[in-house]
């Protein structure tokens, strides 16, 4: 007799075993905000979606969705071998045990030491470069360091993804790809364009809400972004400064708590703290703010440009793909807190009406360009051709077809 460990080959043909993907960067957090699109569709296609990421508040909403989750030991601003060995050891044995049929790594991190434990559990993986961040900003040993290790671990992944061009040009340059007919150039992760839908600007008031969304380093030209808005006070009263994001995050370039208290309690800015939906921030401004030094493309502008919001961003890779300068928003120099205040002052300048008609411009190239089914399908195209297409449509026509839960 058969036991329910051991099926017959009838009953696995008639419930075949879900296929199993793994999504794995340093927060979990990451994964919950930019990915809800492709989670979505691989629970609906009866894939079993694991979670491999530091615990957070966004654990339980993972959950909600479909996915396992699992705590994954990274310490993003540790530079000690051990730490980053003991992340390595920890996918391993997860690799070995989950057997995933596809990994999808994100985040520095992830990305070397993830695809060196899928090469060892010899599991297929994709490497997805959400943005170079120090690597590409600082001059320093580690960054050098950081290098080596991305030249040593990409020569293990199916497939390297980037999402502007900028970096994928800096990668060629670098010679940091063993296999560079394996990079594939992405739009950035797209954003949900029903989710973030067109919103009318504040109503019946005079003053100007500027909101910087993300979380609080001084890499997203936080510093700056403070800077300017003290330079722009006294001229312009009616203007506001908000920031929206978490504080003291785990990562080199944080800002910490007592620096934004001093930001409050000197009138600079208002602290919004975080939030889950950012849609109602985005409602009620004016313009969003996004000076960072360097970006993959940042979700927060492509749903600031959804919702039909102008945007300042600075003239970097990243945020130049998503704001045509003039036309969906304005550019600024990077680091440069005086050519920043000089462009949020440009914005106040503008009439209203200036000012919506450069948002409805942004709606309509992230609707262009910018679509998150587009890169849905492109993760869809990317398991069938790992899985093979007949097996992964397949299973998951017949899973619907048998009303089986995940």
């Amino acid at each position: 007799m058969q036991t329910p460990s051991n099926p017959s080959p009838a009953s696995a043909r008639l419930h075949p075993a879900p296929l199993t993907v793994c999504l794995v960067c340093n927060t979990a957090f990451a994964i919950y905000t930019y990915r809800q699109g492709v989670i979505r569709m691989l629970v609906a296609k009866g894939v079993r979606v694991v979670v491999l990421a530091p615990r957070d508040r966004t654990v339980p909403l993972l959950e909600e969705m479909g996915c396992v989750c699992i705590d994954l030991p990274v310490a993003a601003k540790s530079t000690n071998p051990l730490d980053d060995l003991k992340t390595l050891a920890a996918l391993y044995r997860h690799y070995r045990t989950i057997r995933p049929n596809v990994v999808f790594h994100y985040t520095i991190k992830a990305n070397i030491y993830g695809s060196v434990a899928a090469w060892l559990a010899r599991v297929p993986s994709i490497a997805v470069t959400t943005g170079l961040g120090y690597v590409f900003i600082q001059k320093s040993r580690a960054a050098q360091v950081a290098k080596l290790l991305y030249r040593i671990a990409f020569r293990f992944p199916r497939e390297v993804w980037f999402l502007n061009r900028d970096d994928h040009e800096a990668f060629l340059h670098e010679r940091l790809l063993a296999h560079p007919e394996r990079a594939k150039l992405m739009n950035g992760e797209g954003v949900d364009l029903e989710q973030f839908a067109l919103t009318p600007l504040p109503s019946g008031t005079q003053t100007v809400t500027f909101v910087l969304i993300g979380r609080l380093l001084w890499d997203k030209g936080v510093g700056e972004y403070v800077e300017a808005a003290r330079m722009l006070r006294a001229r312009y009263p009616q203007a506001r400064f908000q920031l929206l994001g978490p504080v003291g995050v785990d990562n080199p370039s944080a800002i910490t708590q007592a620096d934004v208290q001093t930001w409050r309690e000197q009138g600079v800015i208002e602290y919004l703290g975080e939030a889950h939906d950012v849609r109602p921030v985005i409602a009620n401004a004016d313009c969003v703010v996004l000076p960072s030094y360097r970006e993959g493309v940042p979700r927060t502008l492509l749903e600031a440009s959804a919702m039909g919001r102008p945007i300042v961003a600075t003239d970097v890779p990243g945020c130049r793909e998503v704001v045509t300068d003039g036309v969906t928003g304005l550019l600024c120099e990077a680091k440069s807190a005086s050519s920043l205040a000089t462009q949020l002052a440009c914005m106040l300048d503008m009439s209203k009406d200036e000012r919506r008609a450069m948002g409805l411009r942004g709606r309509k190239k992230v609707t262009a360009e910018f679509d998150e089914a587009i890169i849905v399908e492109r993760y869809r195209q990317t398991l069938h051709a790992l899985t093979g297409a007949s097996q992964f449509e397949r299973r998951a026509a017949m899973r619907a077809a048998t009303g089986e839960e995940r």
